[in-house]
């Protein structure tokens, strides 16, 4: 894909959204799409995506797979130009890792691995997660003033497709955990059926027999419903749902 120029990037970018099946893979075409965007005649530069969500594992994108690294060396640390650029929500540049004294752990270790120059961006996004673009350059001084608002402008056009991403991904979530919820249900409802015709029973002592059952099996409500209904009808139950 060549790069785009300002004006197509929204589009470019909300196309990503669409061609994606999930955030991540989203997060990772969008790390690609920056590091061709701000790669040039000087060098390449590779990047990361970081999203962060206070109840949820991170999510790291990257263009490949030492900006990754790069991006897990910070996070073993606890702190570093990305992390503080994506809680702060400010700019974060580092022109000269041999010069910068922030992180010293952090960056001591990137510098052995030929790091030069560090560019993160903040992400706006709303509620409670966080992101931030990250850019990486084996050179001094990779990131003039014209890139870091290059880049800034990226950051932006990208939080409402990221924003877009998130979701459409909590609600395919939400709808994978109804349809479990049902498949639950009908398991649990069909072997309550079964015991109250088997032991002619009513519906709260069937109910009550696969709870203990549960309990003494150490097993879910819904796994010994599940074995109940396989027992009679050789598979689990079925749930149907109109098209």
């Amino acid at each position: 894909m060549p790069s785009p120029n300002s004006t197509q990037l929204p589009s470019v970018l909300i196309d990503l959204v669409l061609e994606s099946p999930d955030v991540q893979d989203f997060l990772n075409r969008s790390a690609v799409l920056a590091s061709r965007e701000f790669s040039g005649p000087d060098g390449p530069v590779s990047c990361a995506v970081t999203l962060l969500h206070k109840s949820r594992p991170r999510v790291v994108a990257s263009s490949s797979e030492e900006a990754r690294h790069l991006d897990e060396i910070q996070y073993s640390y606890g702190d570093g130009p990305c992390l503080t650029a994506a809680r702060s929500g400010t700019t974060v540049l580092v022109k000269d890792l041999a010069a910068e004294q922030r992180w010293p752990d952090y960056t001591s270790e990137v510098s052995r691995r030929g790091l030069r120059s560090i560019l993160a961006v903040p992400i706006a996004l709303s509620g409670d997660y966080l992101s931030a673009l990250n850019l990486y350059a084996d050179r001094e001084n990779a990131f003039p003033d014209a890139t870091v608002q290059a880049a800034e402008s990226f950051a932006r056009h990208a939080a409402a497709a990221v924003r877009l991403a998130i979701r459409i991904t909590d609600t395919t979530a939400r709808a994978e955990d109804l349809v479990a919820a049902m498949r639950s249900r009908t398991s649990i409802d069909i072997a309550i059926g079964i015991i109250m015709g088997q032991s002619r029973c009513s519906q709260q002592q069937a109910f009550d027999v696969l709870r203990a059952a549960s309990s003494h099996r150490n097993m879910k409500l819904r796994e010994v419903a599940e074995s109940v209904v396989a027992s009679v009808n050789g598979r689990p139950a079925e749930t149907y749902f109109d098209g």
